[in-house]
């Protein structure tokens, strides 16, 4: 490991509060932009997060990896002190507090049973793990550990979310009748163009698949604006049978690139709720955003994107009238109403990581915890199931 332990990064203040944050999967493309450079070094340049009694709390990143010259190059670039290969090392050091994992899927598992095991709070990308019953062993390993344990959610920080979340609170929509989901954007194959995602996304022996990766995501955006997920029915496609690696080499693609699902959703109140949401990395966009969601409800209807969110009352509904004989008239998108954000709503990977460290200096819980990814990653399980015997399948609680 590069610089000695006692060395404070340059910036830190003598004598505040610090914690060291092991960065595990930063030359990857998430890793790297939204959680090294858009959240903990953002953190660290503005003097750390604020917490209750105004004091800040500062950040010190340290770099962990397989590869040391992009390592190296990535603490040059952005001041870092230390960076290591070493994992164990790492672990093994009483001075980083916490073991952040953006690793590929298939190293998380064994990654972050070490980690707590080590006594260092943990958070992480989803999924946890390759399996349910692994996701199940951290989320109870977890339970029994005095570790602050987090999973990434950032879409229930991002703008539109949180506008849309704010619309379910005030009971704006009445009673909520469905969801509808649309994700995706055409990924180029690799022969002529680059592809914009790693070639292991597309190989199931590596991990890779659109319904593992997304429904992970689902599970908790459902979750967070809805309740909790009842059934599933799903159909899982590889649309693309072959692609091109990072070396220009053909492959066969094994692993889904879209996803259909069909959701049976019961809201806090014991409503039932349909949400239907489209993932595909073989669809063309013609829409505001990448994701959007639009709920419906008997007074009222929103559709959000990450940022943007329009909603239309009950009150201000037109009544159109279907008539295939007549070129359409009603300027339709004019006839919503954008909701205003009212509060400053940053980036929500840094929002979410400000809440950890936050959580993780009072020594308390983080609200979306391994147990909330270990339902992510059933979802995944049961959504893969469903589609290969055709059929709609229950979501059973986990009972640690």
């Amino acid at each position: 490991m590069t610089k000695s332990p006692s060395s404070p990064a340059p910036g830190l203040s003598p004598g505040a509060r610090v914690l060291r944050v092991a960065m595990n999967g930063v030359t990857g493309r998430m890793g790297y932009r939204q959680h090294l450079v858009r959240s903990i070094l953002a953190i660290r340049d503005d003097g750390g997060v604020r917490l209750p009694d105004g004091s800040l709390l500062q950040v010190e990143p340290v770099l962990v990896g397989r590869d040391a010259d992009r390592l190296s190059e990535l603490a040059r670039r952005h001041g870092v002190e230390r960076w290591t290969t070493d994992v164990d090392a790492v672990l093994a050091d009483p001075e980083v507090d916490v073991y952040f994992d953006a690793q590929v899927t298939s190293r998380r598992y064994d990654a972050l049973t070490a980690a707590i095991k080590a006594g260092k709070h943990v958070y992480t990308e989803k999924p946890t793990a390759e399996t349910l019953d692994q996701a199940v062993d951290l989320a109870r390993l977890a339970a029994t550990s005095d570790v602050t344990c987090g999973v990434v959610h950032d879409k229930l920080y991002l703008p539109g979310l949180v506008k849309l979340r704010r619309l379910v609170d005030e009971g704006f929509f009445g009673r909520i009748l469905s969801l509808r989901g649309e994700f995706g954007y055409w990924v180029f194959e690799g022969d002529h163009q680059a592809a914009q995602r790693p070639s292991w996304n597309y190989r199931a022996e590596d991990g890779g698949g659109i319904t593992t990766d997304m429904f992970c995501h689902w599970n908790y955006v459902l979750e967070g604006i809805l309740g909790r997920v009842r059934t599933v029915t799903a159909r899982a496609v590889t649309h693309i049978p072959f692609r091109w690696d990072e070396q220009g080499r053909e492959y066969a693609a094994t692993a889904d690139d879209a996803a259909y699902g069909i959701f049976d959703v019961e809201t806090p109140d014991g409503d039932p709720v349909v949400a239907q949401i489209n993932s595909s990395w073989a669809v063309r966009v013609f829409r505001d955003e990448l994701v959007e969601f639009q709920v419906d409800g008997t007074h009222g209807s929103a559709v959000a994107g990450l940022r943007r969110c329009v909603a239309q009352q009950r009150a201000h509904t037109p009544k159109p009238v279907w008539n295939p004989d007549l070129p359409v008239t009603e300027p339709f998108r004019d006839q919503w109403l954008e909701v205003p954000a009212n509060a400053d709503l940053d980036n929500g990977f840094r929002l979410q990581w400000e809440e950890f460290l936050r959580d993780v200096a009072a020594g308390r819980e983080h609200r979306f915890g391994l147990l909330s990814a270990a339902r992510g990653v059933q979802l995944a399980e049961l959504g893969l199931r469903s589609s290969a015997e055709g059929r709609r399948l229950d979501v059973p609680e986990i009972v640690l």
